[in-house]
C-alpha cells in the first residue's frame, strides 16, 4: 500500500523520540538501519551514526543464519509480530527481542536479559538436582527396572497432562497413564462449586470397563462420609486401606445399587491421594487393586504419591489457563459495545476471535459521539494475544475515548495525545489504530454533506463503498506505532462521505495471511467488497466474515466497523434500525 502526502512512513519513524528509554532500530526494505536510538545504539557499543544506514547483515555478519536473521525474515514476509530471546556471542549478550512490522519499516526493541538467563538457569540447575537426588533415593529403595518404569510414569504424565488446557482431558489422560503400573483401576475426582465429579476413569481390563463406569455415576451421591474419598477431601490426606473387608465395603456405600456396583470390581486394597496445588484442593486420586494383585507396594505409594502432586498442578495450570482465557474474552467482549446509531448514519460491528492458537488478542472497535455531535470511530489492534493484551486494549480505549471527548481534536491530534499518554503512563504496549471522525460545519449541513477525517498509527488504511460500487482505497500519511512517544507531527487525511457510501474499517487479520502475500489479500477484501456493495450493511459485514475467512476460521483476531451514510433528506430506511444517540452536551467553563 501507498502514501501520498507528508512524509514517508520510514521518515516518520527515523524521527522518532530519541530519548526512548527502550533500545530500538528500524530496518527498511532492504535491511538497512533506517533508524536507531540512543539508547539502542549505547547497548550495542556503537553511535548512531555508526550504524544507520548500514545493511544489517555487512554491520553484524554473526546475525547471518542466526535466530536474528530467521525471525526478523519471518516478520517481514508474514506480518506476524515475534517475541523471542537470543544470544549473540560477539558481545556475550542475550536479547529479549520484540519485532513487528509497519508500514514504515521492520520496527524492533530489545533488552539484555542476560543475568535473568543466568540466574533462570541456575534456578533451574538446582531444581534438577534435586529432583537427581530424589530418583537416587528411590533407585535405593527398589529394583532399577522398577524404579525406571515409574520415573518413565511421572515423566508421561507430565507430558500428557500439560499438552493439553482442557481440564477433563487432562484428567482422562491421567487416569489412563497410572492403570496398571500403579493399580487395577484408577478414579480422578474433581471438586467444582462444592460439587464432586469422577472424571477420569480407568481399568487394566476393558471387559470391566462398564461395570467401573457404573460404579463411578454412582459413588459421589452414594458414598457415605467414612468413605475413603469424602474422608481424603475433608481432612486433605492420603486415606490407604490394604485390606479391604466385606463390611468394610458396606460401610462405605450407603446404597444397594451402588454396593451391587462396586462389589462387582471386587476391590482388596484402596489408597485415595488429595489433589492439592497453591494450598488448594480440588480433587482426590482414587487408586484401587483386585483380589489378584493385593496390597500396594511401598513404591507404588510413594510413586502415586507423587503423581498426585504433579496432576494437581498440572490440572490446576489447566483450569487457570481456562479461567484466565474466559476472564479475557468476557473482559474483551464487554468492551466491544454496541455503537450508537446516530442521525442518518448507520453502523454495524463485527469480532472474531482467532480460532487458532490463543484465542484472546487486543483487537477492538469503539464509535462514539463527540460533544458537537461529530461521531468518532476507532479501530485498532493492540500486539499480543493473552491477558494482558486484553487488558492494554481496554486502556486504549479509554485513553482514546476520554481525550477525543475532552479535546475534540482532530484524528491526528487524538492519536499524538494517546501516544504521549500510553507512554507517559508507563502502559508498556505497542498498538495501532486508526481514528476516524464524520462532522458536518455549518455549511456542509445547509448542503447535507458530511465529511471524513482520519490519521492513522501504522493501522490499515479503510475502504470506501461508494454508491456506484467502486470501492476506494483511503489514503494518508501513516504515523507510528501506539506506544513509542513519538513527538513528531501526525497527519491525517478527509474526504466527503457521499450520501449512500459505506466505510469499511478493519483491523489487519481479515486480509493478512502467513502463508500469503499481504498487497494479495487485501486485493482479495476489495473485490469482495465490490460484489457485497449492495447488500445491507449486517449482510454486507457477515459476508466479508465468511468470504475473506472462510470455513477454517481466522488466524488472528478480526475487528470490523462499517459505516453507510444513507440520505439525510430520506426518512431513515427500516433497515438501518432504530436511531440511538446518547445524551450529547456542549462542554461550557
Amino acid at each position: 500500500m501507498t502514501t501520498t502526502g507528508g512524509a514517508a512512513p520510514a521518515d516518520l519513524l527515523v524521527r522518532a523520540v530519541e530519548g526512548m528509554a527502550r533500545p530500538l532500530f528500524v530496518l527498511d526494505a532492504e535491511w538497512r538501519f533506517s533508524y536507531m536510538n540512543p539508547a539502542g545504539a549505547a547497548l550495542l557499543g556503537e553511535t548512531v551514526d555508526a550504524v544507520v544506514g548500514r545493511v544489517i547483515w555487512d554491520k553484524y555478519p554473526e546475525t547471518v543464519d542466526s535466530p536474528f536473521e530467521q525471525n526478523y525474515r519471518q516478520v517481514a514476509e508474514t506480518g506476524a509480530p515475534s517475541s523471542f530471546e537470543a544470544w549473540f556471542e560477539p558481545l556475550q549478550i542475550r536479547f529479549q527481542v520484540d519485532a513487528f512490522r509497519t508500514d514504515g519499516g521492520l520496527v524492533v526493541t530489545y533488552d539484555d536479559v542476560t543475568e535473568r538467563h543466568r540466574v533462570e538457569e541456575a534456578r533451574e540447575e538446582a531444581t534438577e538436582a534435586r529432583e537427581a537426588a530424589a530418583a537416587r533415593a528411590e533407585a535405593a529403595a527398589a529394583s532399577v527396572e522398577l524404579i525406571g518404569r515409574h520415573l518413565m510414569l511421572l515423566g508421561d504424565i507430565s507430558q500428557a497432562m500439560t499438552s493439553t488446557l482442557d481440564p477433563d482431558e487432562a484428567v482422562h489422560r491421567f487416569a489412563g497413564l497410572v492403570v496398571p503400573t500403579l493399580a487395577d483401576m484408577c478414579m480422578v475426582t474433581v471438586v467444582e462449586d462444592g460439587r464432586r465429579r469422577d472424571v477420569g476413569r480407568a481399568h487394566r481390563d476393558p471387559g470391566m470397563a462398564p461395570a467401573l463406569h457404573r460404579y463411578a455415576d454412582l459413588r459421589s451421591r452414594t458414598n457415605r462420609a467414612t468413605a475413603p474419598v469424602p474422608t481424603s477431601l475433608r481432612e486433605g490426606t492420603p486415606v490407604v486401606i490394604q485390606e479391604l473387608t466385606d463390611v468394610q465395603l458396606q460401610g462405605m456405600v450407603g446404597d444397594p445399587e451402588a454396593l451391587e456396583a462396586v462389589q462387582e470390581l471386587a476391590p482388596s486394597a484402596v489408597a485415595v491421594f488429595p489433589l492439592i496445588a497453591r494450598d488448594e484442593l480440588f480433587g482426590a486420586l482414587t487408586l484401587v487393586n483386585g483380589s489378584g494383585r493385593g496390597r500396594f507396594t511401598d513404591l507404588e505409594l510413594r510413586t502415586a504419591a507423587v503423581a498426585s502432586y504433579r496432576a494437581a498442578l498440572a490440572l490446576d495450570n489447566a483450569r487457570l489457563a481456562t479461567a484466565q482465557g474466559q476472564v479475557a474474552e468476557r473482559l474483551q467482549r464487554s468492551l466491544l459495545s454496541a455503537p450508537v446509531q446516530p442521525d442518518h448514519l448507520e453502523l454495524a460491528v463485527r469480532y472474531r476471535p482467532a480460532t487458532r492458537g490463543i484465542s484472546i488478542g487486543g483487537d477492538w472497535y469503539d464509535a462514539f459521539l463527540q460533544p458537537d455531535g461529530s461521531t468518532v470511530l476507532v479501530i485498532g489492534d493492540v500486539m499480543g494475544h493473552d491477558l494482558e493484551a486484553a487488558a492494554a486494549m481496554a486502556q486504549l480505549k479509554t485513553l482514546v475515548r476520554a481525550i477525543a471527548y475532552d479535546r475534540q481534536d482532530e484524528p491526528a491530534g487524538v492519536l499524538r495525545r494517546v501516544d504521549l499518554a500510553v507512554v507517559g503512563l508507563g502502559a508498556e504496549t505497542l498498538a495501532t489504530a486508526l481514528v476516524a471522525r464524520v462532522e458536518q460545519d455549518l455549511g456542509d449541513a445547509v448542503t447535507g454533506v458530511r465529511r471524513l477525517r482520519w490519521a492513522t498509527a501504522g493501522h490499515p488504511m479503510p475502504l470506501l463503498l461508494l454508491p456506484d460500487g467502486t470501492v476506494a482505497d483511503l489514503d494518508c500519511p501513516v504515523g507510528p506505532p501506539l506506544g513509542i512517544g513519538w513527538r513528531g507531527p501526525r497527519t491525517g487525511g478527509v474526504v466527503v462521505l457521499p450520501a449512500g457510501s459505506t466505510l469499511l474499517l478493519f483491523t489487519d487479520g481479515l486480509f493478512e495471511r502467513r502463508t500469503s502475500d499481504l498487497d494479495a489479500g487485501r486485493d482479495r477484501l476489495r473485490t469482495l467488497a465490490a460484489e457485497l456493495a449492495g447488500q445491507s450493511l449486517e449482510a454486507l459485514c457477515d459476508g466479508l466474515l465468511a468470504g475473506m475467512l472462510g470455513g477454517d476460521g481466522a488466524e488472528d483476531d478480526v475487528a470490523v466497523l462499517a459505516v453507510r451514510a444513507h440520505p439525510e433528506g430520506a426518512r431513515r430506511p427500516v433497515e438501518a434500525g432504530p436511531q440511538l444517540v446518547p445524551a450529547v452536551r456542549p462542554i461550557t467553563g
